[in-house]
């Protein structure tokens, strides 16, 4: 008896348009832009015929508001009705995202345009070869003011760095666990948001206990600045030492290097960018105090380059005075603030080049 099987049949081909897609519909790159241009357009319109009806102003806050929550109404109903809504969901939180940095762009950019624009009209070549000593009303400049600046911020770098490196390094190293280390580190937070005037008020205090009321000394601003740094030097580099690994640690261990040589030569050098970009950030912070400095440096309108005797003038001081003590023309003096707070501003960035660049030479190279 034969058996005969039926001929195999052909797999029926299934209907691809009923299963899932993980992609949907993709609106074209220009789409966003146009939407933006357009939610613009429109809200700039009513917002041009509302100021011409009230007789009024254009807002052009009201405008960017109203023109950014339009474009993100649009681009969200648009996107999920073509890309699907989970896409939908992306684009609004990306346009979310983009409005918050513009919104913190704003300030920035409105304080430096302002600082330049104003700042111009006062740096000259005397603004940088002269002080203010037997000047008044035009002329004069700001030379003194930028020494003090210098050697201030100098010597509260030179105090503060070392204690905060040093005092990382234990609470990272040495100290985990221990109870000292846990009242350093409490400390520490308690320090990083004392005022700035509190600072002033504690190397004022501390001076006058030995040289009486009334002194006036370039270093007492160091110490000053130095008590608002080293907590910010020590925060910094404590994240920057636990982020090394500790592979490395053990690695240098079991060649027999000592702990310290291993810090020295391995934990350190690994962790500098960071290092220095916390250590910049700290000069940053406090190279702009004025409230401090007005109580220990002083004012004066000579030159000084002794931080250990008489009264020392900075730049933000110089900028305060110039400003709250207007002469004739008083736009002789205002001319000089602004181009005081401009100096300050570049004195800042070419610090934190120089920061970058360290970091960039001394950090390990990862190349292999």
């Amino acid at each position: 008896m034969t058996m005969t099987s039926a001929p195999a049949q052909s797999p029926v081909p299934a209907d691809l348009s009923d299963a899932p897609r993980l992609t949907s519909g993709r609106l074209p790159t220009w789409a966003p832009w146009a939407l933006l241009a357009t939610s613009a357009a429109i809200s700039g319109l009513f917002f041009a015929v509302v100021s011409f009806s009230d007789g009024s102003e254009f807002s052009v806050a009201g405008w960017v508001i109203v023109a950014a929550l339009s474009y993100l109404v649009l681009i969200t109903i648009i996107s999920a009705l073509v890309e699907g809504a989970r896409k939908g969901r992306d684009r609004l939180v990306t346009g979310v995202v983009t409005s918050a940095f513009a919104l913190a762009m704003v300030p920035l950019v409105s304080v430096a345009w302002t600082v330049v624009v104003n700042g111009v009209a006062g740096i000259s070549a005397d603004f940088f070869t002269m002080s203010m000593r037997n000047v008044v009303g035009e002329g004069g400049g700001a030379l003194h003011a930028i020494v003090g600046t210098l050697l201030i911020t100098l010597a509260a770098a030179v105090i503060s760095i070392p204690i905060g490196i040093f005092t990382a390094i234990y609470l990272v190293e040495y100290g985990a666990g221990k109870r000292l280390a846990n009242g350093i580190t409490f400390l520490v937070d308690v320090m990083t948001g004392i005022p700035s005037i509190v600072a002033g008020l504690f190397a004022y205090a501390l001076f006058a206990l030995f040289f009486g009321p009334g002194i006036r000394m370039g270093i007492m601003g160091s110490i000053a600045l130095a008590v608002l740094m080293i907590p910010v030097v020590v925060r910094s580099s404590e994240e920057m030492l636990r982020l090394v690994p500790n592979e490395l640690r053990e690695a240098s261990y079991a060649l027999g290097v000592p702990k310290w040589l291993t810090i020295a030569k391995v934990v350190l050098p690994t962790s500098i960018a960071g290092i220095t970009t916390g250590v910049m950030l700290s000069i940053s912070r406090v190279i702009g105090e004025t409230a401090p400095l007005l109580l220990t440096a002083g004012v004066t309108t000579s030159m000084n380059y002794n931080l250990f005797e008489g009264r020392m003038m900075t730049l933000p001081v110089f900028a305060y005075s110039q400003y709250m003590n207007q002469g004739i023309p008083a736009q002789a003096y205002i001319d000089r603030a602004w181009a005081a707070a401009l100096v300050l501003i570049v004195i800042v960035m070419l610090l934190n080049l120089i920061a970058r660049l360290v970091a960039k030479v001394f950090s390990p190279k990862m190349g292999r």
